[in-house]
This record gives C-alpha cells, sequence and structure tokens, in this order.
C-alpha cells in the first residue's frame, strides 16, 4: 500500500502501474495464450541465454523475480518447475498475478509480494534465501539508487546463488522520438526518422516524462501519463553489482528489444522489434553474475 510519507517518484510511478495493470492484462501485447496452455515461453534473448542461469534446469530453484508486473514471466519460471517469489510495488498487478497462478493451477508454487524493491528485505525478510534474482525489462529505470539494488540482489542470493537481468540500453535511452517541426534525418533512407537525442547518457537528475500512449496499446487512454524515471550508465550499473559482491558472468547487447522503444523499429517476428536495416546502436542488454562467498577479510 502507498504511504502518505513516500518520494515523488514513487508516488507517480506506483499510480501509473496501478493504471495500466487492467491495460496489460487486457492487450495482445501480452500474450498469455501459450501460458494458460501450459507451455509459457519468454522472449528469445532469455530463453538463449537462461541455460546458462540454470543449466540443469528450474525444477527445484528458488527463484525471486523483482518488479514482477502481474506475473506472467514469474509463472513461466514456475510451469517449469521453479519455486518462484514475485515483488511488485503495484497493489492491482499483484493481485493479478496471484488470480492467474490460481487460474493455472501454479499457486501452490507461487508467491507475490506487494512492496517496493528497497523495501524488499522488509516485506521478504529471507536473506540468501534464493538460487536465481531474476529482473527484466523496464525496472532499474525506475529506481534511483542503483547500488541499493545491486545490494538488495546480494542480499537475497544465497552464495553461488544467479543473478538474470535484462532491460533497454542505456545508450538508447539517451534518444527519443523527433518533436513536431524539428530537422531530422531519415532512417536508411526513409521513410522512418532517426530518433533524436533528448537525455543526457551521464544525467543524474530525475527524467520528468508525461507520454500518452502506453508501449502495450498505444491506443489506450491512460488515466495517469505522468512517471520520473533515472539514467544508469550501464559501467555504473556493472560496477555497482560488482561492489554488492557479485562477479559478472557475461553481459551482452543486443540489436532488439521486446516492445518498440521507437517508432522507426520493426517487429522481428519473434516478440522483439529491431532497426529496419542498420543497427545503428544498442537497444537492449542483458547479464548473468554469481553472488561471491563472503570473504572473511571483510568482517
Amino acid at each position: 500500500m502507498a504511504q502518505t510519507d513516500e518520494p515523488e517518484w514513487a508516488r507517480l510511478n506506483r499510480a501509473h502501474w496501478d493504471s495500466v495493470v487492467p491495460v496489460h492484462v487486457a492487450s495482445d501485447f501480452y500474450d498469455l495464450a501459450p501460458l494458460r496452455a501450459g507451455e509459457g515461453r519468454l522472449y528469445p534473448i532469455e530463453e538463449a541465454e537462461l541455460p546458462r542461469i540454470a543449466p540443469d534446469g528450474w525444477a527445484g530453484l528458488r527463484v525471486l523475480h523483482l518488479q514482477c508486473h502481474f506475473g506472467a514471466d514469474t509463472l513461466v519460471l514456475a510451469q517449469r518447475g521453479a519455486e518462484v517469489v514475485g515483488l511488485d510495488f503495484s497493489m492491482p498487478a499483484v493481485l493479478q498475478a496471484r488470480a492467474l497462478a490460481d487460474e493455472l493451477g501454479l499457486a501452490d508454487r507461487s508467491r507475490f509480494v506487494c512492496a517496493d524493491v528497497y523495501d524488499a528485505r522488509h516485506a521478504l525478510p529471507d536473506p540468501e534465501g534464493f538460487d536465481v534474482v531474476y529482473t527484466t525489462w523496464g525496472t532499474i529505470g525506475w529506481l534511483p539508487d542503483i547500488a541499493e539494488w545491486a545490494r538488495i540482489i546480494a542480499w537475497f542470493l544465497k552464495p553461488g546463488g544467479r543473478l538474470y537481468f535484462a532491460d533497454g540500453h542505456p545508450s538508447a535511452f539517451v534518444f527519443d522520438e523527433v518533436p513536431d517541426g524539428a530537422p531530422a534525418a531519415l532512417l536508411d533512407g526513409g521513410p522512418a526518422l532517426f530518433p533524436a537525442p533528448r537525455f543526457s547518457y551521464f544525467e543524474t537528475a530525475p527524467l520528468q516524462l508525461d507520454e500518452a500512449a502506453d508501449y502495450a496499446d498505444p491506443d489506450a487512454v491512460l488515466e495517469v501519463s505522468r512517471t520520473i524515471e533515472f539514467m544508469h550508465p550501464l559501467g555504473q550499473t556493472l560496477t555497482a553489482l560488482i561492489d554488492a559482491g557479485l562477479s559478472l558472468d557475461f553481459v551482452h547487447e543486443h540489436d532488439a528489444v521486446p516492445w518498440p522503444m521507437f517508432s522507426a523499429l520493426v517487429p522481428r517476428g519473434d516478440g522483439l522489434w529491431q532497426w529496419p536495416a542498420t543497427a545503428w546502436l544498442p537497444l537492449g542488454m542483458s547479464l548473468g553474475a554469481t553472488r561471491r562467498p563472503a570473504d572473511p577479510s571483510d568482517r
């Protein structure tokens, strides 16, 4: 439940995500048919990389999914045998996740908790309780303190436990759609316009945004369109994880993402959007990391 003394970024972003839950559940963007058929799948990027996170499969693993939204991906992992806990700060999303788990007969292998990421240790007091922490797509851009995010991940992981993280590439978040009337270059000769620089890659101030269109349903009328978001350079994120006690296993950059980040992108046919021709800059990134055993010299 939202607190009256919570910071503006949390209050505003929570209201936004509360309002989009029914839009997302009803949209074609989130295709729940495979999940309901017992054959839930993730995006191709995750499917290609997750065997490195769980090489022996998911059966018996305890998985914490941070910022799980309404639990679709969480329940894919439950279908594969994991014991999952999904955490999200939107109560409508958590209620929808619980209902979906009941519908799918996965309530015995899943639990959904309503809490802000920064309150996760209080809402879920289970230190070193998880084999895997999983967090993907549209996550850290909503969080102001990336070092604390990394410490929370490390706190939940068993020694030797694994993190899987995927999100938009921070270099892509520098760009936005070309404003009306602004000079613009055609992308690969047209007809699409190359996105225009809008934000500094190294911006430290919160970004005050007001975007009427939703990625899942551009025609939906959003009750709350204002959000406050944050830039996190790639080096900052990687260093935060290392400082928190994790070792990086891989870092990958991708020329596709699972939503139309820019209007110039085209669907690839597998749930991802990519540049129409030349891959001008990375759109997504992903990484795997392992929590290092505690160093006795640090005590």
